[in-house]
């Protein structure tokens, strides 16, 4: 194979038999029962899977090359995590780009111009299904509170805002500061896009393949 030829396909091995084990709000959790390669034939063995509703995430920055970071407090971690705007795709049909707007005025209260997507993600595909679409946002303007029909409450009820040099960004990420995947991979592939001007993202209503 050559470089040309790495490039994510869709494949599906066969299943023999799923088993759902959880069925929560945001996941469940099934075992499926599948065929798999050994020697000169295959074997069926158990892969446990959780079934994600997936998610957006939001890379915010300004004019003066600043990202967005919110601090939140995240249970299963026991950590306060910068992190970026992000959101669950928990509303039916609803177009990825207008979630990934609706949380960066809920969870930042800014609106933003200009919208491309930055790039697609399996979170941790050896164990879950949910995929992320990270948002570039840009030309960005704060909306006053009164504007803003939302409560924060639970995790999104203290999350402070700060604005942090991409290329200081960077340094957190790879220093192990900062750790929230999203945040972490919006910051890499923002920094990456910059050195040619952002001329190779897709639109924001881009397919996901």
């Amino acid at each position: 194979m050559t470089p040309d030829d790495v490039r994510d396909r869709p494949e599906r091995w066969t299943v023999v038999e799923e088993n759902t084990v959880f069925r929560g709000r945001v996941f469940g959790v099934r075992q499926d029962r599948v065929e798999m390669p050994r020697g000169d034939g295959t074997e069926v063995v158990t892969r446990d899977v959780i079934a994600h509703v997936g998610s957006v995430g939001v890379l915010a920055l300004d004019d003066d090359d600043r990202v967005m970071l919110l601090r939140q407090y995240r249970h299963p971690v026991s950590r306060q995590l910068w992190e970026a705007p992000a959101g669950l795709r928990d509303v039916d049909g609803e177009p990825l780009r207008k979630l990934a707007e609706r949380e960066l005025l809920e969870e930042a209260g800014y609106r933003a111009d200009r919208w491309d997507t930055l790039l697609d993600v399996f979170t941790s595909p050896g164990m879950t299904d949910e995929r992320v679409r990270i948002f570039l946002a840009r030309g960005l303007t704060e909306v006053p509170a009164g504007e803003i029909d939302f409560e924060r409450v639970h995790e999104e009820a203290d999350m402070p805002l700060v604005w942090v040099p991409l290329d200081e960004a960077v340094r957190k990420v790879l220093a192990g500061e900062v750790h929230n995947a999203i945040a972490c991979m919006g910051v890499l592939a923002a920094h990456a896009a910059r050195a040619s001007g952002f001329a190779g993202l897709r639109p924001a209503d881009a397919p996901e393949d």
